[in-house]
């Protein structure tokens, strides 16, 4: 039986503590009034333009009667006079009211900052844990022989799915409603009714049915991973396989329902902080993209656990196939990736280029440098079957792997709600210490629940003598 160390126990509470002072710090300091948006954006204008011209237009202060006092030093009519200024009135308040606009609106792209933040890092633990629920029922549904040494590892990991998926939901709620829409732009009322495109998918997005979506995809996993542990665990002691049986029949149901759910959950969780763009392929991509995550924790675990002096038959072939799958849903993302960009970058469809133009003008060093690091590291890195062998090998590449994916999800988030006011800070470092310290303490204490060997698994004396 594993036994959570108080070293581990106290550096998951550690991470939870400093992430949640990080998060309320974030909260806090991110609601700024009008006029110091106005500042900053006057001293951003000096800063870039330099000149009292782009200071001016940043501050929007225009003398209305300039051009009026110049036409009476130069005695022109009176009644050219008063239409010119009433021209320069006319001009001034327009100028006036578009900057107090444009500092509204970054005003809320300020405020939607902590809560972006939050939800990238809910999301990214979350898809860890629900891509390896999905990586375990295609192991029992497929009868793999190799990786019944593993189970336990992967039952402890989607133990974190069902706290993670409900506060993954809560956060998207509240966005929309103790927030003021700072996640889901169709949330708010106000810009339903002046936009057409999202009054005609108002059916689909809107709060209610969204969050009933939601209950019933984290019931359907959270019951089958449920169903499934008990299968396992009571096949330890079992006299015949039964629950083996059960648990392979169940498996081969869930994949259905999960490929649906894991689809409708891409549009509705991700897709939809872009509710006027779309592509047929992002369900897969998100899936692509969960899967090699959850794989790549697998192994890290994996290899954490095994110099701990834990999972004795997990042997150098166990780590070399895993290391395996982390190397071919890397390449397999990228086709994806590429797909997707490629299609409607050629197409230059308007509706749908916008998407790429926005992530590649406002986002350029994430956006490609997570190709380099989810596509060309793991490809240099892993491509040698020796390497993969090698424990420090794979947890290098999977610590990239992992930052690389979590780049992908703040790509997908943060241009739809923060625009071009993206940072690393505060906000983002602590919303992943926080996540990451709930993620590390929920998991090793779910390995602590069950023997770590699933003994009579029909399966485990092949992946016991397994060799590649």
């Amino acid at each position: 039986m594993y036994t959570l160390s108080n070293k581990l126990r106290t550096f998951s509470f550690a991470l939870i503590i400093l992430g949640f002072i990080g998060v309320v710090y974030g909260f806090m300091s991110s609601h700024k009034s009008l006029d110091e948006v106005k500042t900053m954006l006057a001293t951003e204008a000096a800063h870039h333009g330099g000149g009292s011209h782009e200071v001016a237009q940043a501050t929007h202060e225009v003398d209305p009667h300039e051009g009026h006092g110049n036409a009476m030093s130069h005695g022109e009519d009176t009644h050219a006079d008063a239409a010119h200024g009433e021209t320069a009135h006319a001009e001034a308040d327009a100028h006036e009211h578009h900057g107090d606009a444009h500092a509204e609106h970054v005003q809320h792209q300020l405020a939607n900052r902590p809560w972006s933040a939050l939800y990238v890092a809910a999301f990214f633990f979350m898809m860890i844990s629900l891509g390896v629920l999905a990586f375990y029922a295609i192991q029992i549904a497929a009868q793999a022989g190799w990786s019944p040494v593993l189970f336990r590892v992967m039952e402890g990991i989607t133990a974190y799915l069902l706290p993670g998926a409900i506060i993954v939901l809560l956060i998207a709620v509240a966005s929309g409603t103790i927030g003021h829409y700072n996640l889901f732009v169709w949330m708010d009322p106000e810009v339903v009714a002046d936009d057409k495109l999202i009054q005609g998918k108002s059916g689909w997005l809107n709060i209610g049915w969204f969050a009933v979506r939601g209950l019933v995809f984290i019931a359907g996993w959270s019951t089958y991973r449920y169903f499934s542990r008990k299968f396992s665990i009571a096949q330890d002691n079992a006299d015949d396989n039964s629950n083996f049986k059960k648990n392979f029949r169940i498996s081969a149901g869930f994949l259905v329902f999960f490929i649906y759910s894991e689809s409708i959950m891409s549009w509705d969780w991700i897709m939809s902080v872009d509710p006027h763009w779309y592509s047929t392929l992002f369900g897969w991509y998100v899936f692509a993209s969960m899967f090699v995550s959850g794989i790549t924790v697998i192994a890290l675990i994996a290899v954490y656990l095994k110099s701990k002096g834990y999972l004795e038959l997990v042997n150098d072939s166990h780590i070399h196939d895993l290391a395996k799958f982390m190397f071919g849903i890397s390449v397999f993302w990228t086709y994806l990736w590429f797909s997707q960009f490629m299609l409607i970058w050629y197409s230059n469809i308007p509706e749908e280029v916008t998407y790429f133009i926005t992530r590649i003008e406002d986002y350029n060093l994430p956006f490609f440098g997570m190709v380099v690091l989810n596509f060309l590291f793991p490809l240099l890195i892993l491509m040698n079957s020796d390497y993969k062998r090698v424990p420090w090998f794979v947890v290098m590449a999977g610590v990239v792997i992992l930052f690389g994916h979590y780049i992908d999800i703040f790509n997908m988030i943060m241009p739809a709600t923060v625009g071009d006011r993206w940072s690393v800070g505060i906000p983002e470092i602590s919303s992943i210490l926080l996540f990451a310290g709930l993620f590390i303490f929920v998991v090793f204490t779910a390995l602590t629940k069950a023997p770590l060997h699933a003994k009579r698994n029909p399966l485990m004396k092949e992946s016991e003598h397994f060799h590649y």
